[in-house]
This record gives structure tokens, C-alpha cells and sequence, in this order.
């Protein structure tokens, strides 16, 4: 049992007595003016900002355009609207005590010289609504409208998140799936859904798939890259909140569907991609329901080559390869959403809500392997780094059936209300997420032929020379023989209900305007991680007699890797017919040590306070604050003692409590000049499976995994500051800067030779904190359009953004040989975006390119040369529209047109470790808005 207690009791205290030492007077309850800002085609202006002239007052509209501005004198007042793309407004008011002022500001389209209209059409619009919220909010934020996402061919939320400025993906079959923000690993990241914490499908990892997410579930993708004291502090890298449409987004019936189909041409396979939504507004009520299908069809190849240290007859080591895999995927990936939501609205500053969103993606993949196993054979003489003969070698093909569900339901219900400027809102929450294998089924056969094969990776390391495939001996199906069969179930579920409020309350310190913000949130969250795994090896002369052989399973479907010929395709129809049947036969033996080791559950309650003013002053908005959170968490795992055959409970139980202060400027240097400047603290809790007591062995129990209950969080204090200039009619540039000093940063040591638990030449995998580590960097961002070019050259604009990160930290303890001071996992140094957009009389068309320098996979503790990296990867990807109507368009995506493949190499580019293909991917289809 492992306890840690970090009460940070001084600090809390000091909080309290700076709050007693400000004494505000809460303001006096005044005439509140309500309101709503549109355009002029009635839409709402999300993220504009509102002055009063004779108070100074500044307010911001909300996603539904609305504002509120609290303790007005009775009488006149101006209302000063400003808002990018659009000409600024003025309207004055009256006034009343004790009436309802309510008022609506309709704002006109920009003009340019000879009254041509620059700002307009779906590509710009989406532009404005992001940088307005950009440009007001508090703190640095991004702002990707479902507009705008629709503009690039970005079908989930991690792939539409990498036009983001310093956002990097990692990549699952050319799917975009975890992110990385300003180069700190994935778990580094909180994803939220209407402000509910969004719980990983996962049972290794705290981090969000967004590849499960369609991105048309959304409305827009918010990302805070420093934070708020009323935001979750578990999120050093930044917070992403995914914001689900509202009906009363626009008033009335609104109806829009869409729907295509596309060609992948690598394996001439199609897929298809539906969506709608339905919303409509009955009074003061509000019903909107979304879904949204897809399927991809991919055909894709991959190789996987082991490089590791083998010993040469001549007596000393060299790196080698002593192990490859050769996969043909043929995989079925289909996405399916629903999002719900009723909305009651009583009056302008009152809102009761129900939400739900409902996600679901289904991989079902079917692989045929060829396994060549150098190591069961003898490494010959001569033998070379890049080249080598192995002769008495082993072949083995095997065929595996995966289906993998990943699902999550958010479900939340609050209400919102506004009085003399008092603010209340209150939520109810709970959040599922599953990863379930209706089927994770593999048969394997041996090949009695032991061939010598020849190696040669240096000719050419991504496609590297194997004399097998010219000596053709892995094809005579007549020598496999039956290996094992082999079953897993693996369920993993992740339950919390969330609790949460925040009171705003109006007030004066020193003279000036300001608010006193105040909240608690409550997370409890319960995780199960099943591992159930089942296998046979009858002989190979029982089952032959039963089943048959390997060759009445195949078709004449070639299986082609690349350029090597594998052999031919299994059947998928009989081998699932016989996966079936031995598993209703109860055939399979219960692999009980590999099942129990890997199972664990977790309870993890978190509880959290937070204090914050926000302080107008003249031109410049600080907020000072703090958050508190205390984090109560229990663990358990088993261990099989195998001498016994009983199970092992294991426990870890500890709670922390930590403090996040935090203190926040923005300050408006001119009209269009914003200067920003943050210091905060955030943590990042280690993933459930690396701290709970667990040891998981592979392998034969050559490889084992052990959880680490002496792993602390990750602490991070952060320095952020940054210029943003906008310029009329939409267009800006920003550059950020940015530093984060870590303390106990947890990363994944990879160690072999180890002796463990009586054994020699183990590899030993677990999670160790670093003493030290920071993370330095910078963005640059563009983004205009070419307005002073006559007609229709007026419709070109550009939009580009760079960001370098130097992230790394410093290894515990001392190894030969290797440099103390490392980057971190999953950390580019570089990532750039840029794009040529074009839009004019209803045609739009959008050129994108993308790409991300190397960054590091894995770390081989003992050995530098074997860490793994993965190949920065480029793509270029086109869109194009044409509006035939206001309600009715087409559309073309053209995604990875430059082919690039996904690369893994170990230490250096030569020893590549893995090698994939997935195509470029052409799609058509249509929209439509009534």
C-alpha cells in the first residue's frame, strides 16, 4: 500500500486571506441589458465584442450570438459592436428601471473599395466566427467552427485538430487518432465534451482517441493552450472541449444533410459517408437531433522488422534483425454518432438544458501474416549491420480475425441563469467509454521448411532485399502444419459522473469593474480492464485430422505485401465458421496467468475548488486566481502464483492534493494589437495501468510489464505570452511563445538482460518518473486574403502557421553509453500547415499541406540505438465546392495526394522498424441546408 499526501495547507490559506484582503463590495442589483448580435441574413455573430461607450463596459457574445451587460444607470446608452468581416455597429438604447432591455444589433457585410463584398461565402464566414472568439477571449485560445472543419477533408476530430497551430497527430492506418499539443505527449491533453471530461477507450492509456470522434458531431473545436482557474488542471499541453450544436443556433426549422462516396486507390476499395441534422425552435424551446455514418473500406500493407542486438559466431554483438512480419490488412473501419439535445429558455438570461452524444467506431480487420523468425536459426558468419545470412530459419502464416468496438456517451443536464449580473450555472453529468472485442480470434501454422534466406537492408531500408521471396520456399502450403489457435476477450469500461457549478458575482476593486468567480467540481470515475484469453495447440496430426489442412482454408486471392508475394489470402467466411465452432466446443485452455496479470481496476474521485477575479482596467482584463484539487485514488491488480494456482490481490491506495495558481493577462495595446501573457500550474495523473501493482508477462515470460505504484503525477509550472495583430477585413498574425518546466515526468523504459523474479535475460517494461524535464517553444500564425487585388483575384487568401517545440527531460540515474538528456516521447520540433484558399460567385476550393518533423516512440533504456522514432510524415490534401444554390452545393476531397507512407525506424532512418502504405483517398458528395 502506497500512500502520498502533498497537502499543499499554506498556499490554500493564502488564497483565502488575499481573498478577505480585496473585501469587494458586490454591486448593488442595476438594470440588466440583454441582447443578441446577428447578421445581416439573421445569424449569429458568435464572439463578438460589445462596449458600452459611457461605462466602458466590454462584454463578449456567446456561441448563440447573446450578451449580457449587468448594472447599467437608467437611461441612455450606446452599445458599440465590433466583429471582423463585418462593419463595426452602434446602437443606442434606453434604458428602464425594472423593464426587460433586450436589445438586437444587426451588423452589415464589409466592403471594399468599389463596393465589392469580401468577406462572405462558407470559407471566410467560418474564418470570422474564429477569430472573433479568438481575438476575445481571455486566455490563448484556437477556434475550429464545423464550417471550417467541413472545408478540409478532415472526417474525425484528431485530423481536423492538426491545422491547429503547434498541434501534431499520431496516425492508425493513415488515420489521425491521438494528438499532440505543443510537443508534450497525448495524455498531456484533457478532452472535454460540452465542458464533461470525455473518458479514454483505453486500458493502457488516460489519452482520447479523437480518431473515434466524426468530426460533424460537433460545432465547433475549442482549444485552450493556457488555462483558467475554472478549467480541469489536467492539462499541461491544453484543454480541447468539443461543443455540440445548441437548436437555438439559428431560429426555426433548420434541416441540413450530406452525404458522398469515395475511391481509395490503393486496394480499389469505396467507401461512403452520410450526415444530418434536424433543429427546430417552438417558443421558448428548443429540440435538435444529429447523426452521422461512415465507412471506410482500406486495403493496407505493413511490414515490421525487430531490430535488436544479436551475437555474431565470431564472438562480438552487432545490431540485427532476428525477427520480421509481413501484414495484409483487409479492414472495414465504419463511424456512427448521435447527438441530442432540448433546450427551455423562460426568458433572455435563464436556460435549462438536457445534452447527449453518442459515438461509436467499429474496426473490423482482417490480417494475413507471414512470420519469418531468424533467431530460431543460427546467425552465419560475415554478418553485418544492414546485411547477414541466416540459415535453419523458421516461417510461420497466420490469419487473425479482430473486430474492436470503441464507444462513449456523454450525458449531461443544467441550467444557466443571469441576474443584476449574478451569474449561476449548474451540471449534472455522466460519461461512458468502452473498448470491447466481439471477436480477437488467430489460427497459426508452421512451415517444416527451415531455409537460408539473405538480408540486405542497406540497398534499400524501406523495401529491404529477402532472398526468401525469390527462393519462393514460404509458398508450399503443403509444408504448414497446425501451430495454435488462439481467442481474447478484452473489455475495458470507464464510468464517471461529474458534478459541477461556477457563481459570478459583479463588483468594484479599486475603481475598477470586476467579477468574482467561484466553483467546485466532483469527477468519480470507475475503470474495469479485463483480459481473458484462451488458446489450443493440439498437435498438428489431431487437428489435421479433424480440421484438414492449411490449404483447405486459402483462396486463390494472392496476398501481396508491397512487392512480396505472401502466399494466398485465407478465407475469411470459413475461418470464421471455424473460430465459432471452437469456441462453442470449449476447446481452447484458459491461458489463466497471462488473463489475471493483466486485469486491474481502478476508483479515482477527484475533488476541485477554484477562486478567480477578473479585473477591467481600461484597456487590459487580469484575472488572478487559484484552483485546488484533491486526488483520491484506489487500485487493484492480481498476480498468479503459479505454484499454487491461486490469485494474489494486490492493492495501492493514495490521495494528493495539489495547488494551481494562476494569474492571466490580455491587454488590447491598440484596436487590432492584442499583447497576452499567462502563468499557471497543471498536472497530468499517471495512466491507471502504470501505477496499479500489476506484472504482465509475454513471451514465455521473457517480457515483462510491471506497474509502478511509486509513480507520481506530472507537475508542470508554465509561462506563456503572446502578440496578436488583426487586420481588417479578416485576417490576422500572432506569434506565441511558451515554456513549461516538469517535474516527475512519467515515461516507458524498455530494458533488456534485466534479471527478474528469479529469471535471466528478462525484458523489463515499466513507467519511471524523471527528475526534471521543460518544454520550449514557439508559433507563428498567418492567415489573409488578397483583397487588394482587383475582382475576382480578390479571392485568394492564405493561411499558415509553424511552431517549434524543444522538449525534453533528464533520465534517472546512469547509463553507459547514453546521454542523460533525451526529448520526450511523441514531441516534433517542428510542425507546419499551410494553405492557399480561393473563394468567389459560389466556388471555393482549398489547397493543404501538413507535416510534422521525427519524433520518438519508445525509449530501450540500456541502449540509445534501439530507441524507436516515427518518421515525420507530410500530406497534402485539396477541397473544392461549388454553390449551387444558397442551400444546395457539391463537393471534392482529395486526401493524401503526395502518398506519403508511415515509417518507424530504430535509433537511425536505416534500421527502418516498420513500413505502411494506405493511398490517396478521392471523395464526392453533397450538401444541403433548408
Amino acid at each position: 500500500m502506497v500512500g502520498i499526501n502533498r497537502v499543499r495547507g499554506r498556499k490554500v490559506a493564502l488564497l483565502a486571506a488575499a481573498t478577505l484582503f480585496f473585501s469587494p463590495t458586490v454591486a448593488l442589483a442595476q438594470n440588466t441589458v440583454t441582447g443578441r448580435v446577428l447578421d445581416a441574413n439573421g445569424a449569429a455573430l458568435p464572439g463578438a465584442e460589445v462596449i458600452v461607450s459611457e461605462t466602458g463596459q466590454r462584454v463578449v457574445a456567446d456561441r448563440q450570438g447573446r450578451f449580457v451587460v449587468p448594472s447599467l444607470p437608467e437611461g441612455q446608452a450606446t452599445l458599440v459592436v465590433n466583429y471582423l468581416g463585418v462593419q463595426s455597429g452602434t446602437q443606442t438604447i434606453s434604458v428602464t428601471q425594472g423593464a426587460a432591455n433586450d436589445v438586437q444589433v444587426v451588423l452589415q457585410a464589409q466592403e471594399a473599395e468599389g463596393n465589392v463584398i469580401v468577406v462572405s461565402g462558407s470559407i471566410l464566414d467560418a474564418t470570422a466566427r474564429a477569430l472573433n472568439q479568438q481575438r476575445n477571449a481571455d486566455n490563448t485560445t484556437n477556434v475550429i467552427s464545423s464550417d471550417a472543419i467541413g472545408r478540409f477533408p478532415d472526417n474525425n476530430i484528431a485530423e481536423a485538430l492538426q491545422r491547429v497551430p503547434g498541434f501534431g497527430v499520431e496516425r492508425d492506418q493513415g488515420e489521425g487518432n491521438f494528438i499532440s499539443i505543443r510537443g508534450a505527449p497525448s495524455e498531456f491533453t484533457a478532452i472535454t465534451v460540452d465542458g464533461i471530461s470525455l473518458p479514454s477507450t483505453s486500458p493502457d492509456t488516460r489519452a482520447v482517441d479523437l480518431g473515434s470522434i466524426p468530426s460533424d458531431v460537433v460545432s465547433s473545436v475549442e482549444v485552450s493552450k493556457t488555462l483558467l482557474p475554472y478549467q480541469e488542471a489536467d492539462s499541461i499541453a491544453g484543454a480541447v472541449n468539443l461543443t455540440t450544436r445548441s437548436p437555438f443556433d439559428t431560429n426555426g426549422l433548420r434541416i441540413t444533410a450530406n452525404g458522398g462516396a469515395s475511391y481509395n486507390e490503393f486496394g480499389d476499395t469505396s467507401d461512403y459517408r452520410f450526415g444530418g441534422t434536424v433543429s427546430n425552435t417552438f417558443g421558448n424551446v428548443g429540440i435538435l437531433l444529429s447523426g452521422s455514418l461512415a465507412q471506410t473500406n482500406r486495403k493496407v500493407d505493413n511490414f515490421e522488422s525487430i531490430w535488436d542486438v544479436v551475437e555474431r559466431p565470431e564472438g562480438d554483438e552487432i545490431l540485427g534483425v532476428p525477427e520480421q512480419e509481413y501484414k495484409d490488412y483487409d479492414t472495414r473501419r465504419e463511424r456512427l454518432s448521435l447527438t441530442g439535445a432540448v433546450e427551455f429558455r423562460p426568458d433572455n438570461v435563464s436556460k435549462f438544458f438536457v445534452r447527449s452524444t453518442w459515438t461509436r467506431r467499429t474496426d473490423d480487420e482482417n490480417r494475413n501474416l507471414l512470420a519469418v523468425i531468424y533467431s530460431d536459426g543460427d546467425l552465419e558468419e560475415g554478418a553485418t549491420e544492414g546485411t547477414a545470412t541466416w540459415s535453419n530459419t523458421r516461417i510461420e502464416k497466420e490469419f487473425r480475425h479482430r473486430i474492436m468496438k470503441d464507444e462513449s456517451l456523454v450525458v449531461s443536464a443544467g441550467g444557466e441563469h443571469e441576474s443584476a449580473g449574478l451569474g449561476l450555472d449548474y451540471t449534472v453529468s455522466y460519461a461512458r467509454s468502452t473498448q470491447t472485442y466481439p471477436i480477437r480470434a488467430q489460427l497459426r501454422f508452421r512451415s517444416s521448411a527451415r531455409p537460408t534466406i539473405d538480408q540486405d537492408f542497406v540497398t534499400n531500408p524501406d523495401l529491404p532485399a529477402i532472398s526468401l521471396f525469390e527462393t519462393g520456399e514460404h509458398l508450399d502450403v503443403s509444408r504448414y502444419a497446425y501451430r495454435e489457435t488462439a481467442l481474447r476477450e478484452q473489455p475495458t469500461e470507464q464510468d464517471e459522473l461529474g458534478f459541477q457549478t461556477n457563481l459570478r458575482i459583479p463588483t468594484t476593486l479599486f475603481g475598477s469593474d470586476a467579477t468574482i468567480q467561484a466553483g467546485a467540481k466532483i469527477r468519480i470515475r470507475d475503470v474495469n480492464a479485463d483480459n481473458d484469453q484462451w488458446r489450443d495447440r493440439s498437435s498438428a496430426a489431431s487437428w489435421a485430422a479433424e480440421h484438414g489442412s492449411m490449404a483447405d482454408y486459402l483462396t486463390d486471392i494472392p496476398s501481396q505485401n508491397f512487392d512480396y508475394l505472401l502466399g494466398r489470402k485465407f478465407n475469411s467466411q470459413m475461418l470464421g465458421d471455424y473460430f465459432r465452432e471452437t469456441e462453442a466446443n470449449t476447446k481452447l485452455s484458459p491461458r489463466v496467468p497471462d488473463s489475471v496479470n493483466s486485469d486491474y481496476r481502478v476508483s479515482e474521485d477527484i475533488f476541485a475548488g477554484y477562486l478567480m477575479t477578473r479585473v477591467e482596467m481600461g484597456n487590459a482584463n487580469l484575472i488572478i486566481g487559484g484552483r485546488v484539487e484533491h486526488t483520491r485514488f484506489e487500485g487493484q491488480a492480481a498476480r498468479f502464483n503459479e505454484d499454487t494456482e491461486t490469485l494474489v490481490p494486490q492493492f495501492v491506495t493514495r490521495s494528493y492534493t495539489d495547488f494551481f495558481p494562476n494569474l492571466t493577462l490580455r491587454v488590447a495595446l491598440t484596436d487590432n494589437l492584442i499583447a497576452r501573457a499567462a502563468a499557471s500550474r497543471a498536472i497530468s495523473r499517471p495512466n491507471y495501468r502504470d501505477v496499479v501493482p500489476r506484472i504482465a508477462e509475454a513471451d514465455s515470460g521473457l517480457e515483462v510489464e510491471v506497474g509502478n505504484p511509486d509513480l507520481n503525477p506530472t507537475l508542470s509550472n508554465n509561462l506563456d505570452a503572446g502578440l496578436e495583430y488583426y487586420f481588417r477585413p479578416l485576417g490576422m498574425i500572432s506569434v506565441n511563445v511558451f515554456y513549461k518546466d516538469l517535474k516527475d515526468y512519467s515515461f516507458e523504459i524498455r530494458e533488456s538482460g534485466v534479471t527478474f523474479d528469479g529469471r535471466d535475460n528478462v525484458r523489463l517494461i515499466q513507467k519511471m518518473n524523471a527528475p526534471e524535464g521543460s518544454i520550449l517553444g514557439a508559433e507563428l500564425a498567418v492567415q489573409a486574403q488578397a483583397t487588394f487585388l482587383p475582382g475576382a483575384l480578390a479571392g485568394f487568401g492564405v493561411f499558415g502557421n509553424i511552431a517549434y517545440a524543444d522538449a525534453k527531460m533528464t533520465l534517472p540515474g546512469a547509463v553507459p553509453d547514453r546521454a542523460m538528456e533525451v526529448t520526450l516521447p511523441n514531441q516534433s520540433e517542428w510542425t507546419y500547415n499551410a494553405a492557399i484558399f480561393y473563394e468567389w460567385a459560389g466556388f471555393n476550393a482549398r489547397l493543404a499541406y501538413t507535416k510534422r518533423s521525427d519524433y520518438r516512440d519508445e525509449f530501450d533504456y540500456g541502449n540509445a540505438a534501439l530507441d524507436t522514432y516515427w518518421e515525420g510524415r507530410e500530406q497534402l490534401d485539396l477541397t473544392a465546392s461549388y454553390d449551387f444554390t444558397d442551400n444546395f452545393n457539391l463537393f471534392l476531397e482529395a486526401k493524401n495526394l503526395t502518398n506519403t507512407p508511415g515509417v518507424r525506424y530504430a535509433g537511425d532512418r536505416s534500421r527502418v522498424t516498420e513500413y505502411e502504405k494506405f493511398g490517396r483517398l478521392f471523395f464526392l458528395g453533397a450538401r444541403l441546408k433548408l
